[in-house]
């Protein structure tokens, strides 16, 4: 709720509902699971499963960037233009679109050709990838953008980023887990286990996403406001200095976090050639530090700016993948760069969608408008491509080294090319993330006074939507 003090300042005290912060982390988690393993180990699963040419692969993924940059922001626009009175902005996207989400992760794992024709298996992998990547564009927009509009105060948005965070690193977790149990190591299950398990999960986070839409919050007063057009949209977009400098951060982060998630696989399989449960303990660590360490960037959040928690966060994770090159030849030290990468995953778990969110909010001050998932769509637009040149980039450089994906055991000089696709390739990356992000400009006591507008702005629009509330008799 907010405070006006008698010297007429505005003094956040945001209280967001348990079952909201819960409903979130629900939401987080379904849409997190599905679009991690969707986009994740399906290239291992097209690539080593079922014996789909590397390059066929690869070639899938670029074609496959060119629709996937133009859907997020034309779904963005149209999500930030819907009114629906009875649902509101965002829930009808999450509550209709679960079980399509649902049925079309399922899809992900059957391909309805035969799978001994690789150019119909190629076809079939590229359809997929258009099918599965719009639905998840639909909801991430929406669950991606909600802790914006849910709250404006940093403390609560690092309230509900701690759900997210958990929940996030959780779904996360899984989907690491179950592709390196299930697929990696001469050991693992038939087949048909791991595509048992898929539909289950698919029909689980159907539902989730399903229940979670019931208790979101999100804030109706939006819908008075007249939406910019589709083009001044993306003009005012693009205008925003700030964003631009959070984009090619985050572009780079980007690339980094696929490599990993495409990677983790081969390097477990192929470096430390683990199976079992000994290849899930490293990935179990990862996660368990991901989880504690949310607490620590909360308090931390509490007392230092949050731009220099963001950039300290880039920069100790770009130097922790290149330790990780020398150290993680073998399992037990392997073990240590796992810790050193769990900490920073878990700070930009909490920080990430908290910089976007205060873009989102400079840019209410200079065109007076709420564009959440019009900001989302744009992001994906310029930061979407890198789920495509992740993989792209780690399956060439592994392919340079020698790399066979027919063979069981590979020799020295592919396990070194897997160790520079996996590390050092990240590093540099994420190192010019955090180059890029010093020159992010919404920090200091300039902006904390801005951030005073945003919330006097929002006192205003929540007074004329109880107006018109008024007005239509509903209170």
């Amino acid at each position: 709720m907010f405070i006006i003090t008698e010297q007429k300042s505005i003094l956040f005290e945001e209280k967001i509902p348990m079952r909201s912060k819960f409903a979130y982390g629900g939401a987080v988690f379904a849409s997190g699971i599905l679009s991690g393993l969707g986009l994740g180990p399906i290239t291992y699963y097209y690539n080593i499963t079922l014996g789909l040419d590397g390059f066929l692969v690869g070639l899938a993924w670029m074609i496959f960037m060119v629709w996937n940059s133009i859907n997020d922001p034309l779904f963005g626009f149209l999500e930030d233009r819907t009114k629906s009175k009875k649902y509101g902005r965002r829930i009808p996207y999450i509550r209709f679109g679960a079980p399509v989400y649902s049925i079309l992760f399922m899809f992900c794992w059957f391909p309805l050709v035969d799978i001994n024709n690789e150019l119909a298996l190629f076809f079939n992998f590229l359809i997929i990838l258009f099918a599965f990547d719009t639905i998840f564009t639909i909801i991430g927009l929406i669950t991606y953008s909600l802790p914006a509009e849910m709250a404006i105060s940093s403390k609560a948005r690092a309230g509900i980023m701690i759900f997210s965070s958990i929940f996030s690193g959780l779904a996360l977790l899984i989907t690491f887990l179950l592709p390196t149990l299930l697929l990696t190591g001469e050991s693992s299950p038939p087949v048909e286990v791991f595509l048992t398990t898929m539909v289950i999960i698919g029909i689980i986070c159907g539902i989730i996403l399903f229940i979670s839409s019931y208790f979101l919050k999100e804030n109706k007063y939006t819908q008075l406001e007249e939406p910019l057009g589709y083009w001044k949209s993306l003009i005012e977009t693009f205008k925003n200095k700030s964003f631009l400098i959070f984009e090619a951060s985050n572009f780079c982060f980007t690339v980094a976090q696929y490599i990993l998630t495409t990677s983790v696989f081969y390097y477990i399989g192929f470096v430390l050639m683990a199976e079992g449960i000994l290849s899930m303990l490293p990935l179990l660590i990862f996660f368990v530090v991901i989880f504690a360490f949310t607490v620590v960037y909360n308090k931390i959040l509490g007392k230092h700016e949050l731009k220099k928690v963001y950039f300290l966060m880039l920069l100790m994770t770009g130097l922790s993948f290149i330790l990780f090159f020398f150290i993680g030849w073998n399992f037990i030290s392997a073990i240590i760069g796992m810790i050193l990468l769990g900490i920073g995953f878990s700070g930009y778990f909490m920080t990430g969608q908290l910089v976007i969110a205060d873009v989102i909010d400079y840019d209410e001050i200079r065109t007076k408008k709420r564009r959440e998932t019009s900001y989302s769509g744009v992001n994906a637009l310029l930061t979407k491509p890198a789920v495509s040149i992740a993989p792209w980039l780690f399956l060439s450089i592994i392919a340079l080294f020698g790399f066979d994906n027919e063979a069981t055991t590979q020799t020295p000089t592919a396990q070194l090319g897997i160790m520079i696709g996996f590390t050092i390739i990240p590093a540099i990356f994420i190192l010019l993330a955090a180059l890029f992000i010093k020159f992010f400009p919404l920090s200091g006591p300039k902006w904390k006074e801005q951030k005073l507008e945003i919330q006097r702005i929002h006192v205003e629009k929540e007074k004329a939507y109880l107006e018109h509330l008024k007005q239509e008799g509903k209170i």
